[in-house]
């Protein structure tokens, strides 16, 4: 049996020397996980506001199969299961509502602020199941050999400390594990969690040898992560009902925008077969039913030779009735009359695309990736391909670092005049991204200590001018409906 001889501290901020013991652990280890039962977690959402726009925990799910590939007995708890049937009995809690395409709003309960969220003048939520459906699972299932869970953003963290809080009370001396995005961003504050070990990072290179400390079980990487196409399924099938499926057909982003984390989340830009793509909705759709995916990539439309064309030429020539949403934005620059055809033949029905502002100056220091008149064109190949005005959600950045409110206005009308629909997206600041000093510099809250202060609800680096009433305003005026 091989075993990384270092502690957990080390591993957790370590990072190349975890690249070497990988490497070691995938040569010389082969005995499998043969029966552990390891439990899969995705943590609530505390906050004051959550929707879902066709999200599952898709890095956690991808190693709850190759763990399961590997021998293990996998379960999984979803604490923002909007379909768990006990939660008809929890009559304290507004419960979810979905749409036809899977997206909609998630159960809400009224829970009290944060200390220091305690003057925000809103009303804060758990979103999810109860914690007593979640302790009555708890009670269900075998004791564990090991909890995962999973983390998204930095200012959830509540939900998820709440959530090790109850697994440890339920479960005492089983081994607690933090992966995700807030746990990769915020790797000292996690660290507070009470969870055991923290890893951020791709779970798929640093668990294995954490798999090898604990319980003393070899796990040969299934997969190079550097190949996509090596990596099994996510496992949707724990999921019922499944009645959407979240995809990724590339990691990372060939773009490095500065208020963005995709650099800091994936190293590189990867990217998979289109047919290979195109075979994992044919399975999902085939075997579980499903008509409605999403694309969660950060670089869908980039060099679309390489991805979207022949992906979407082939959802086309196997003429299954499914539909699509791109909830992430989309790059506009690639939009052709050719593709722009796909899109609409392909099934594509919710489309956005990121603009964030009109401003020819932060444009370019905020990353380059679009210009106004690239957004006129590719409005215009959208329109004639068939979309209508409202169908083209165009999103815009409010409440950037120095940002005045006149440039979000002006944005709005921007886009608006394009024939297209704006949609307001607060800026919420983000660790070690490249706008990430000039967010310290200009917020008024702490929020390099403490990420609730990263709340885009709370507009934590707006400029002087946007105040409360006129971000109203402006929202008001960008969901006035557009005339055709």
């Amino acid at each position: 049996m091989c075993r990384i001889r270092r502690t957990a501290q080390q591993r957790i901020i370590d990072g190349k020397e975890l690249v070497r013991d990988i490497a070691t652990t995938a040569r010389v280890c082969y005995v499998r996980l043969m029966g552990r039962h390891i439990l899969f977690i995705n943590p609530w959402i505390y906050d004051f506001s959550a929707y879902d726009l066709w999200y599952k925990p898709l890095g956690l799910l991808s190693l709850a199969s190759q763990l399961r590939i590997q021998g293990a007995v996998i379960t999984f708890i979803d604490c923002l299961d909007a379909f768990h049937p006990a939660m008809h009995d929890e009559f304290q809690i507004k419960m979810a509502k979905r749409n036809a395409s899977g997206e909609g709003s998630y159960a809400a309960e009224r829970i009290p602020k944060p200390p220091p969220l305690k003057t925000v003048p809103r009303h804060f939520h758990r979103y999810g199941i109860s914690p007593r459906v979640f302790q009555n699972i708890l009670k269900s299932i075998s004791r564990p050999d090991l909890i995962l869970i999973t983390s998204m953003m930095t200012y959830w963290y509540p939900g998820l400390f709440d959530t090790v809080s109850q697994v440890k009370s339920a479960y005492p001396g089983i081994p607690v594990v933090l992966g995700g995005n807030y746990v990769t961003l915020c790797p000292h504050h996690a660290l507070l969690s009470g969870a055991d070990f923290c890893l951020p990072g791709p779970g798929e290179s640093s668990l294995p040898p954490l798999l090898n400390d604990l319980l003393g079980m070899d796990m040969p990487l299934y997969s190079d992560v550097n190949k996509l196409d090596s990596c099994p399924y996510p496992a949707f099938d724990l999921i019922h009902p499944l009645n959407y499926v979240p995809l990724l057909t590339s990691r990372g982003c060939p773009y490095r925008c500065s208020y963005c984390a995709s650099h800091l989340l994936n190293h590189g830009f990867r990217r998979r077969d289109p047919i290979r793509v195109a075979d994992e909705i044919t399975f999902w759709h085939t075997r579980f039913g499903v008509h409605n995916f999403s694309f969660y990539d950060d670089a869908l439309l980039v060099d679309p030779e390489e991805m979207a064309i022949p992906l979407i030429r082939e959802i086309i020539r196997r003429r299954a009735p499914l539909h699509f949403h791109c909830p992430n934005g989309l790059h506009l620059r690639e939009l052709t009359p050719e593709l722009g055809v796909l899109l609409y033949r392909g099934g594509f029905q919710t489309i956005r695309f990121g603009f964030e502002t009109s401003d020819l100056t932060r444009q370019k220091s905020t990353g380059g990736k679009v210009t106004n008149s690239e957004l006129a064109e590719a409005v215009g190949h959208l329109k004639r391909a068939g979309y209508r005005s409202r169908d083209i959600g165009i999103y815009i950045l409010c409440g950037l670092p120095g940002q005045p409110a006149a440039e979000v206005k002006e944005s709005i009308d921007h886009v608006r005049s394009a024939g297209a629909r704006p949609i307001l997206a607060e800026y919420s600041p983000i660790p070690g991204t490249d706008l990430w000093n000039d967010a310290v510099e200009s917020s008024p809250y702490p929020i390099a200590d403490e990420p609730l202060f990263q709340n885009n609800t709370l507009l934590p680096c707006k400029s002087a001018s946007l105040t409360y009433s006129t971000y109203q305003g402006l929202k008001h005026k960008a969901r006035i409906p557009l005339p055709h």
